[in-house]
């Protein structure tokens, strides 16, 4: 029975995706830090779904994470590198705190969770980041998020050579506008939400099922042959630019 461990997974696009794994027969561990989420999690998803209070910014956490991951899974054929935060401001506006925030969850978390999960991966395995449509494109506001997500897009080909001995593949993910509670989260009004799907060509968003769909296809043996790619599950927004 195959194994996943998600990080950022009690809701959104995590969760959609530990949904849709568990559906198609994977053992499942997801990660979150908000109580709320934490609970919601525990309480409507599969009892048999490992949901683990973990915060990317502490090592301890995500040394706690992986001794459980060993105890109740064993072993890993995917890494899901969800976990992410985001909080859009003008550059003038942004302060040190939040800065600091972006790199210790988006960039210095992914990657030591990557690190010390890696002996758990099985060979042949699948590692797919959470990146996102702004890194290449942009948006006003995401100068942090974009940059610190995008980091990991830096990362992909050198990750993806260094892994390929042992058939690991390392791919990304990246959403464009998507109907994820952080809409909700971050205060978009109507307006904005107007705005942002009138840039999209198939003018919708996506759902967090569709991007699931697109990381259990790179997590399966149909993607076999398939490392070291972005793909992008935004709806052809950025095309005609």
């Amino acid at each position: 029975m195959p194994t996943a461990l998600i990080t950022g997974g009690t809701t959104g696009i995590g969760r959609a995706t530990a949904e849709l794994l568990h559906t198609r027969g994977y053992r499942v561990a997801v990660t979150g830090q908000n109580p709320d989420s934490l609970a919601a999690a525990r309480r409507e998803l599969p009892t048999d779904i490992l949901v683990v209070a973990a915060d990317a910014r502490m090592s301890s956490n995500t040394d706690a994470l992986v001794e459980t991951v060993t105890e109740r899974l064993g072993r890993l054929d995917l890494l899901f590198l969800n976990a992410g935060v985001f909080r859009p401001a003008p550059v003038g506006e942004v302060s040190e705190e939040s800065f600091d925030d972006h790199v210790a969850v988006n960039l210095k978390g992914q990657y030591f969770t990557l690190q010390k999960a890696l002996p758990l991966m099985n060979d042949g395995g699948s590692i797919v980041m959470t990146v996102g449509i702004a890194a290449r494109h942009g948006s006003p506001g995401a100068t942090v998020g974009a940059a610190t997500r995008g980091a990991l897009l830096a990362m992909l080909p050198s990750l993806a050579l260094e892994l390929a001995p042992r058939r690991i593949r390392v791919n990304a993910v990246s959403p464009g506008a998507t109907d994820t509670p952080l809409l909700d989260k971050l205060g978009v009004p109507q307006s904005g939400r107007d705005a942002l799907r009138a840039a999209v060509p198939f003018e919708r968003f996506a759902s967090s099922r569709e991007v699931a769909e697109v990381v259990a296809f790179l997590a399966s043996d149909a993607a076999g042959y398939v490392t070291g790619q972005d793909i992008a599950v935004a709806g052809g927004y950025g095309l005609g630019a």
